[in-house]
């Protein structure tokens, strides 16, 4: 630190720029925004910390401790600490949603054995992409000396940290994970939309007189006041039961789904193992919707007990992913060989249209998917608050807020019955936002945190790895929109 009456030595050395961790008392949570530039003083040899924030310089003490010394581990402050199990446990529940019912028609665009062999590469992808967000996020810690970070937080402070090419982006970067996983989720939102309509379409119009047999969007509209209902709740507190419910009803209409599934299973010659590779877009579209979890990885590693636990071999992802992906492909697998080409959208579809039983499974994983919509429509809606909260005065803040509720509510209905086409729709949100999150992001944040140390490695190797997941995510990207918008307006 500069003492009063003395001149402050030159300054020399690399710019680091790093994150301040403050207390955010109105945000309930650590405000990472105050940028630290870190130089070194040539007179005393040590470093020297200078926060600019807002376009002034304040000097702060010096570090008593190196970067690598700091364990962010040990700084983070949680009343309840989940254990190992309970990560695992979430991570299941945060990766295994309705997805899993539309892995049958992913097998159905690639054939039996492709399709196996496409799952598992998928999954190892997907969790390998995982591991080196968590990495990264791990080392910006502690190199910014903050206890925990968010996805989006991650990638900013990657890009500080980072070349001096790369700072001006860093907003960007955050920006850009935030705007994904609001299309994301939204787009998730309205795929469930289509999803309770079609099977609650097929239970009605078995029982129903002819007459009053409606088109699919009559249904969804019909959902809107329910829907807007229910998103008018503010507190995640009150939608827990509703959580609750909806995974006793869904791991009980799988159940029931793999009882028909296992009935009467053809041999295997009876399908293909593989398909035309033209068709390989729709199936990674529709496989990395359902197996990629990667919006609920940092929540989950940030409130554990012993975050170390998360990454490594064996670790809580790997055993947990192997389930998750392992439950995926067999689903995928056996659905795919009952039902062959007739596989629809979500595999409840192939049900028996006149048996009770197959009917309630219908009905049950419909009641489900609804309740499901606002747990997934309170993340973005979260996003999309904290964006636009500062331009409401503090008297109309709660209207707003209803109001923009009322207003993503609308949209995305409206969007489920212009685009009604379930395995479109899927794929066409995998493709698009999950390309991003799962694949390309992580890669870019992990070349950008360790381009200087330790640097690209031998031969360059992170260099390229990187490089080839940015590729075969823009390759799933681009393939995987034009397939499922193709596919999309085929449908009409």
């Amino acid at each position: 630190m500069v003492r009063k009456g003395e001149s402050a030595a030159p300054l020399s050395g690399a710019y680091k720029p790093q994150l301040i961790a403050q207390l955010d008392t109105k945000k309930g949570g650590v405000n990472t925004q105050v940028i630290m530039s870190s130089f070194k003083a040539e007179k005393a040899g040590e470093p020297v910390q200078v926060a600019s924030a807002n376009g002034s310089t304040v000097p702060l003490c010096k570090r008593d401790v190196e970067i690598g010394d700091y364990d962010p581990f040990q700084h983070r402050k949680l009343d309840h600490p989940t254990s190992d199990m309970d990560t695992f446990i979430h991570l299941l529940k945060g990766s295994l949603g309705s997805g899993i019912l539309a892995m049958p028609l992913a097998f159905a665009h690639a054939g039996l054995f492709l399709g196996l062999f496409c799952t598992f590469a998928i999954g190892i992808i997907c969790t390998y992409c995982v591991h080196i967000l968590v990495k990264s996020a791990h080392e910006l810690c502690r190199r910014t000396k903050v206890p925990s970070l968010g996805f989006a937080e991650v990638a900013e402070a990657a890009f500080l940290a980072g070349p001096e090419g790369f700072r001006p982006w860093a907003k960007f970067a955050k920006a850009s994970i935030n705007l994904f996983l609001v299309i994301d989720l939204l787009g998730c939102c309205c795929v469930y939309i289509v999803f309770v309509a079609k099977n609650v379409k097929q239970v009605v119009d078995v029982y129903a007189p002819e007459e009053y047999t409606f088109d699919i969007r009559f249904y969804m509209a019909a959902m809107l006041p329910l829907l807007i209902f229910v998103n008018l709740i503010r507190n995640l507190k009150y939608l827990s039961p509703l959580s609750m419910l909806a995974n006793i009803l869904v791991a009980t209409g799988i159940g029931i789904t793999f009882y028909y599934i296992f009935s009467d299973l053809p041999s295997l010659d009876s399908q293909p193992a593989y398909e035309s590779v033209t068709k390989l877009p729709m199936f990674f579209g529709t496989a990395i919707f359902a197996l990629e979890g990667i919006g609920v990885v940092m929540p989950l590693e940030n409130n554990m007990k012993h975050p170390s636990h998360f990454i490594g071999c064996p670790s809580v992802l790997n055993i947990g992913m192997f389930f998750v992906v392992s439950l995926y492909a067999s689903t995928g697998f056996f659905g795919f060989l009952k039902y062959g080409d007739s596989t629809e959208g979500s595999i409840t579809l192939n049900l028996p249209q006149d048996d009770p039983l197959a009917q309630s499974v219908k009905l049950m994983i419909a009641v489900a998917i609804f309740f499901t919509y606002a747990l997934q429509f309170y993340v973005p809606m979260e996003i999309i608050w904290k964006a636009l909260k500062n331009n409401f005065s503090s008297a109309s803040q709660n209207f707003a807020n209803y109001a923009i509720r009322i207003i993503l509510v609308f949209i995305t209905v409206v969007l489920a019955i212009l685009i009604p086409n379930l395995g479109g729709f899927i794929s066409l949100v995998g493709a698009v936002c999950l390309s991003m999150l799962g694949l390309i992001f992580p890669a870019t944040i992990d070349l950008v945190t360790f381009y200087d140390d330790p640097g690209m490695g031998k031969y360059n190797w992170r260099l390229y790895k990187n490089l080839f997941l940015i590729f075969f995510g823009l390759v799933g990207f681009l393939t995987g929109t034009y397939v499922s918008i193709f596919e999309i307006i085929e449908s009409y």
